[in-house]
């Protein structure tokens, strides 16, 4: 394999610094014209809803509720993602989506070592997406009720409008994008070099043919 000068590499890719400027600019264009065109933004709203004693303000919560409580965030965390409060929840607000590609968009966590669930919905839209949480919470307390007669849920947190898409983060984008840039434009201009035989310095007859130049031949004004 032939030995490459590190230096000739350097003076070759400074003599090729308008060419990596222009790849880069063309790879972070179109990098952000394809995101514009097939990314679509999507909005994420989030509610947090507690397990909390079911007797009362004035009644202290004694530590059985506090374990049946913990049994039932994971129940009530698949309840919430269930078929009747889905469609329930599709009726109330007139949506014209199922209950299987509603549920897609809902993410439920149990918040570790708490008695509290986060319920999470995304969408195109930030306005439905805190619509459709906030229903998803009412909806939800109204079956726990009518399904093990408990009024042992509240909210924490109502949702929110979200006023920034969650998927798309353009300063991040931009930084991968300029990085790619760079590494493909560092890559063509060293292919090019890499099988660029012509001879461009004395220096170089001297190192690849072990010869000494005597003499140089000046360029022409007309050549």
């Amino acid at each position: 394999m032939e030995e490459i000068n590190l230096k000739e590499l350097f003076e070759y890719f400074k003599s090729k610094i308008l060419i990596i400027l222009l790849i880069i600019v063309i790879v972070v264009s179109v990098s952000n014209i394809v995101t514009i065109i097939f990314r679509k933004p999507k909005y994420s709203s989030n509610s947090t809803i507690v397990l909390v004693s079911k007797q009362g303000e004035n009644v202290s919560y004694t530590s059985s509720e506090y374990q049946l409580n913990k049994n039932l965030v994971s129940t009530y965390s698949e309840i919430i993602k269930s078929r009747k409060v889905l469609n329930q929840v599709i009726e109330n607000l007139n949506l014209k989506i199922s209950a299987n590609e509603l549920s897609e968009n809902i993410k439920v966590d149990a918040v570790s070592d708490t008695e509290i669930i986060r319920i999470t919905v995304s969408n195109k839209s930030s306005k439905l997406a805190k619509k459709i949480t906030n229903e998803i919470a009412k909806v939800f307390i109204k079956e726990v009720k009518e399904i093990y007669n408990l009024e042992n849920v509240s909210v924490v947190d109502e949702a929110i409008e979200s006023s920034k898409p969650y998927n798309i983060n353009y300063i991040k984008d931009n930084l991968i994008y300029l990085a790619g840039g760079f590494v493909i434009s560092f890559l063509i201009v060293f292919i090019i070099y890499y099988f660029d035989t012509t001879i461009k310095s004395s220096e170089i007859i001297e190192d690849k043919f072990n010869l000494t130049i005597l003499s140089m031949v000046p360029k022409g004004e007309d050549e």
